[in-house]
């Protein structure tokens, strides 16, 4: 069975009060860290929780030696999943505001600390539940302390040395989520430096999105990734991406048109560049 799965709203809606159903509200904003939170407390699927990129599903950044959002202590996380009510066989849906970068990175998380079963992704996030016209609510919830156990599988992650180590690599896919202006060094809205990994190819999440911002169909995703795969093995990718969150779209995507889980450059373009002899490439 696929490690990615996507639950429509009217799916979502029909079971609304099961006891094992879990929702965590993933929105965020890079330009707005304040964003959302706030737009929980105005407003979230009944049930949800709320889970922070910054302060729940990151760990704190030390200043030049990682990226802007670094993976979480996984024991302190598994506490807060519990603090949310999740047990080791919860069914566990995540959203954000419809794209789906904020909740694909908590589910890659989840993976990560070994939860493989029943996590889902509402596909076009809160505005596709919106659309749908269902309901919104203002309460905060208050689960049951869950019992949540796991531990993290840092066999899902490569380190930046190692990733160095691989580029001259001819097997190795590395795809980056950002899209192609600042891969090319265009432009830089956010990190000091500019361009992107030797060898890297751009793959912008967005891409695996209809206008609608749901996934597209598995067939179509299939056929992205195997143009950008070539013939490389399929177990020599490596995603990354600004900070390690939208690497994650990638990766779901990846599952959803049936190719394994790939591993993640956690640290991604923002850790790469503090150090200053590891290569970049700019293409302007």
């Amino acid at each position: 069975m696929s490690l990615a799965r996507l639950i429509t709203p009217e799916a979502l809606a029909q079971h609304l009060g099961r006891s094992k159903l879990r929702i965590l509200d993933c929105r965020f904003a890079l330009e707005d860290p304040g964003y959302g939170r706030r737009a929980h407390a105005a407003g979230h699927l009944p049930g949800a929780c709320f889970a922070d990129l910054e302060e729940d599903l990151s760990a704190p950044v030390v200043a030049g030696r990682t990226g802007r959002h670094p993976l979480p202590d996984p024991q302190r996380l598994c506490r807060r999943l519990r603090d949310w009510g999740v047990d080791d066989d919860s069914e566990i849906v995540l959203y954000d505001d419809g794209p789906g970068a904020f909740a694909a990175r908590a589910w890659w998380l989840l993976l990560w600390l070994g939860k493989r079963e029943g996590v889902y992704l509402l596909d076009g996030g809160l505005n596709a539940w919106r659309d749908a016209g269902l309901p919104l609510e203002h309460e905060q919830p208050q689960p049951p302390l869950g019992h949540f156990e796991g531990q993290a599988d840092n066999d899902l992650v490569v380190e930046s040395d190692a990733l160095l180590s691989r580029l001259a690599d001819p097997q190795l896919t590395l795809l980056d989520a950002r899209g192609l202006p600042r891969f090319r060094g265009e432009v830089e809205p956010i990190d000091p430096v500019a361009g992107h990994i030797p060898g890297a190819q751009c793959a912008p999440f967005i891409d695996n999105l209809d206008s609608h911002e749901r996934f597209l169909p598995a067939e179509a995703l299939r056929q992205r990734f195997a143009a950008l795969l070539g013939s490389r093995p399929q177990e020599r990718l490596v995603a990354y991406c600004g900070s390690g969150v939208t690497a994650c779209h990638n990766l779901f995507a990846l599952c959803l048109a049936g190719f394994p889980l790939g591993k993640l450059y956690a640290g991604s373009w923002s850790e790469w560049i503090t150090d200053p002899s590891r290569p970049v490439i700019r293409e302007c």
